[in-house]
């Protein structure tokens, strides 16, 4: 058990890194659709074309790189919607027992199978230099990358939450103090 804590600490410390370093997309998301608005309006004064379609889809590249490699982060920290409204009314090793179940049935293999479909997407938009079909637009095959990368990450997270969850069932029981949810 204790190479599998290991394992799962290297997850959680991979995870919060690139959790922390992607947070900053967001503002750098803020300051290109900002830009690109004001640019937009300056151009109609002054005749120049300053605004293009390479900002607006930096900006949606922004976001899906903020959103796919940052949601192993939103796991590790808790921090995803949940759905279930008597999960918290459960003791501790309830919820480890349905966050396992959950984990192993549902999110890891979804995992899989988006990985392995979006690797073959991204295969084919590198192999031909995939391009935005707008003017000025971006390469397409960047953000594609970012598909099954996000979801390894996911993956990852995923195997870290599900060996915390065994090791807290493998746990000896605990008092009836610490079982009560109240």
């Amino acid at each position: 058990m204790e190479a599998l804590s290991r394992f799962a600490d290297l997850c959680d410390a991979l995870n919060r890194r690139i959790g922390r370093a992607v947070g900053w997309l967001a503002l750098l998301m803020v300051l290109v659709g900002a830009f690109n608005a004001v640019a937009r309006y300056l151009g109609r004064f002054t005749g120049a074309e300053l605004a293009s379609n390479a900002y607006i889809e930096l900006q949606w590249y922004l976001f899906s790189a903020l959103f796919l490699l940052g949601a192993a982060d939103a796991l590790r920290e808790d921090a995803h919607v949940r759905v279930d409204v008597l999960y918290q009314r459960f003791g501790p090793r309830v919820r480890a027992a349905i966050d396992l179940g959950g984990t192993l049935l549902f999110l890891l293999p979804f995992c899989v199978l988006v990985v392995v479909t979006s690797w073959t997407m991204f295969e084919a938009s590198w192999a031909i230099g995939e391009q935005s079909p707008d003017p000025g637009g971006l390469a397409r095959y960047p953000v594609k990358a970012l598909i099954p990368l996000g979801f390894v990450l996911l993956s990852l997270q995923g195997l870290a939450h599900a060996i915390r969850q065994l090791v807290l069932l493998s746990s000896p029981a605990q008092s009836a103090a610490e079982r009560d949810p109240r």
